[in-house]
């Protein structure tokens, strides 16, 4: 048990908790448990179905508040290539027709590294969930659910692109 899964239960229910727990450990009913983690992000239920034009909708707004996040961070001399990359990086994921699961590993490390960016602080540190459910508990949150999926996965596409949603639909409207 990570420090941050104690810490978390001041911040979510035992059933959001579970979800989680659930949804990382088994492929079958995952679209269950994820729409319990997106009501926790502030969506509508069955999230996990949501109509093509809704996921492309959703995906354009990723990009473009995730774009502006980056563009908007202040970063240090040294970072500034690490923030031309990603940008770069961000245009590529999106723009490639490749699948939801190839795409998976990069769209988790973009994510590590917008976060990086945006606090200045490495986001592997055991502290750094604590640190962000103190100062915004809505991101803390967010945070928490990222930090707990796997940096490589064998999940099935679906469950991919679900994990990957859930992502988008909070830094889409964050």
């Amino acid at each position: 048990m990570k420090k941050q899964d104690g810490f978390i239960t001041e911040f979510l229910d035992n059933k959001t908790l579970s979800a989680l727990s659930d949804f990382l450990s088994k492929n079958e009913n995952f679209n269950k448990y994820s729409d319990i983690i997106a009501t926790a992000f502030g969506a509508k239920p069955k999230f996990s179905t949501m109509k093509s034009e809704d996921v492309s909708k959703l995906i354009v707004s990723f990009k473009n508040n995730l774009t502006l996040l980056i563009q908007k961070t202040w970063v240090e001399k040294s970072d500034i290539t690490l923030k031309d990359q990603l940008l770069y990086q961000l245009n590529e994921l999106l723009k490639t027709k490749t699948t939801w699961s190839s795409n998976y590993s990069l769209f988790l490390k973009i994510i590590n590294q917008a976060v990086y960016l945006m606090f200045g602080q490495p986001t592997d540190d055991p502290e750094f969930c604590e640190y962000t459910l103190r100062i915004d508990p809505e991101f803390g949150v967010f945070w928490w659910y990222i930090s707990s999926l796997p940096p490589k996965t064998e999940w099935p596409e679906e469950k991919c692109r679900v994990a990957m949603m859930l992502g988008m639909y909070f830094l889409a409207n964050y």
